[in-house]
């Protein structure tokens, strides 16, 4: 993973933001600034947690695997959150997968060094049992959405979400890594994309996507867009 040369001194990350400013600067020299390039895992499946990610930009999807290696995307997560959540709730390794979706830049700390911040007594650890709890309400969320809502419905929330996280309406997707987060083969995905298409809502090709009309993809997605994105917004300490 590419370290960056160049300090940042603004906080991106929404997280790190609501840190106050001294204890911000406590830790600042436990932070790294690293590269999110597309497609690289960031953890595996039982991975060892050894260090913790606060994006500054870009979008990480985190996949659940089955049986049968099968993988359904469970969470995406961006600059309002972090990766390696399991190690302040004491575990010490990952359960899932987590692999980039939209290249970016994370600020990068040891676990040790994390952990260790979250025990000072500071307001870190209020910041992240209130993530926590916006982290599960999208988990459970997602669940609903899989069961309840078609395809077509499916494919625009995630669209909206991962526009919104990166900041674009346009990113680089393969089917095969949509199939993997709508949890349907890649035929279901291709169809529902056409239909989109044929709409002038978005536009797919070779690998990218590209929104060319928000409010309509907006109205044909699912409540459970705009449910995540308010509670999101409703972030408060």
């Amino acid at each position: 993973m590419k370290k960056y040369s160049t300090p940042n001194d603004k906080i991106f990350n929404k997280l790190l933001a609501l840190l106050p400013p001294e204890e911000y600067q406590k830790i600042l020299p436990a932070l790294d600034e690293v590269a999110l390039n597309y497609g690289e895992k960031i953890y595996e499946c039982r991975d060892t947690i050894t260090d913790v990610y606060f994006p500054n930009s870009g979008i990480v999807s985190v996949l659940a695997s089955s049986e049968n290696a099968a993988l359904l995307e469970v969470c995406v997560c961006g600059s309002e959150g972090m990766l390696g959540i399991a190690a302040f709730l004491g575990v010490e390794t990952s359960l899932n997968l987590a692999i980039v979706q939209g290249k970016g830049s994370a600020m990068k700390i040891k676990t040790e060094d994390f952990l260790a911040e979250c025990d000072a007594g500071g307001a870190l650890p209020k910041i992240l049992r209130r993530f926590t709890h916006s982290l599960l309400a999208q988990i459970s969320q997602s669940a609903v959405c899989f069961r309840f809502h078609d395809v077509e419905a499916r494919l625009a929330r995630w669209l909206l979400m991962s526009s919104d996280r990166m900041e674009s309406n346009e990113f680089p997707i393969t089917q095969e890594f949509l199939s993997n987060m709508l949890g349907v083969r890649r035929e279901a995905v291709n169809k529902s994309a056409v239909v989109l298409q044929s709409k002038h809502i978005i536009e797919y090709t070779r690998g990218k996507m590209r929104i060319l009309d928000r409010a309509k993809l907006e109205e044909h997605s699912c409540f459970c867009y705009a449910f995540i994105k308010d509670e999101e917004h409703s972030f408060r300490l």
